[in-house]
């Protein structure tokens, strides 16, 4: 699994495969969210249809996890992370997928889930001041101000904490379903194979589910 490599440059700057794969999924979504949406209907069609229920599944979730509000204002941001790390863990069940040029998980490379969990980071103390102002930082002093600096190591903590998770999880899988391909090539990276579809879906919703809990604790009314 050799994702770091660059296939080609644009001056001084290194493509990868996972660079193109993600852009690749930018694409896909875009032209299936396009298709979906270009003719509106009450009695939505299938692809329509497919969308609005996928809409209505992420807005149930993040309806128990969020205020009304905040679920208001951080769904799309919510919504796009889970669907992206979904597909991203997906690629790498793809035939030949970090070997092909081009092809290559992006969360199974810890500076995507890194730079996912950054934006949560910012996300959540954007959150917290949105809500509460200046007197959001007044949560770093209590309950005891001497313990300033072990809260404020925890927020730092929590964004590692979180891509560390996400992308040892998935490199991890591919790992395992690599040498179990070369010690028995028929049957067993198969079942594997099934078992990361399902565990796809579960690291997205980790991620996600997480995510929310810290913007609820930072923006929350009990904050």
């Amino acid at each position: 699994m050799e994702h770091g490599s660059a296939l080609f440059h644009i001056g001084s700057f290194g493509v990868t495969s996972v660079m193109v794969t993600m852009l690749g999924l930018t694409v896909l979504l875009t032209l299936i969210c396009a298709a979906g949406t270009r003719k509106m209907r009450t009695i939505p069609p299938g692809l329509q249809n497919l969308l609005e229920r996928g809409v209505e599944m992420l807005d149930d979730f993040l309806g128990g996890l969020l205020s009304s509000k905040l679920k208001q204002r951080f769904y799309p941001l919510l919504a796009t992370l889970f669907i992206f790390i979904m597909l991203s863990n997906y690629c790498g069940l793809l035939p030949l997928s970090g070997r092909l040029p081009g092809l290559a998980a992006p969360t199974s490379v810890l500076s995507v889930p890194a730079a996912l969990a950054i934006i949560v980071f910012f996300t959540t103390h954007y959150a917290g001041l949105r809500a509460h102002g200046g007197g959001y930082l007044n949560h770093f002093f209590k309950p005891y101000a001497f313990l300033f600096p072990l809260l404020l190591l925890e927020e730092f903590v929590r964004p590692v904490s979180l891509s560390l998770r996400l992308y040892g999880n998935i490199f991890g899988e591919e790992s395992v379903t690599e040498q179990l391909y070369h010690l028995a090539p028929i049957g067993v990276p198969v079942v594997m194979n099934v078992f990361s579809l399902l565990m796809g879906a579960i690291q997205a919703m980790v991620f996600v589910l997480l995510a929310c809990i810290y913007i609820e604790g930072a923006a929350g009314e009990a904050h």
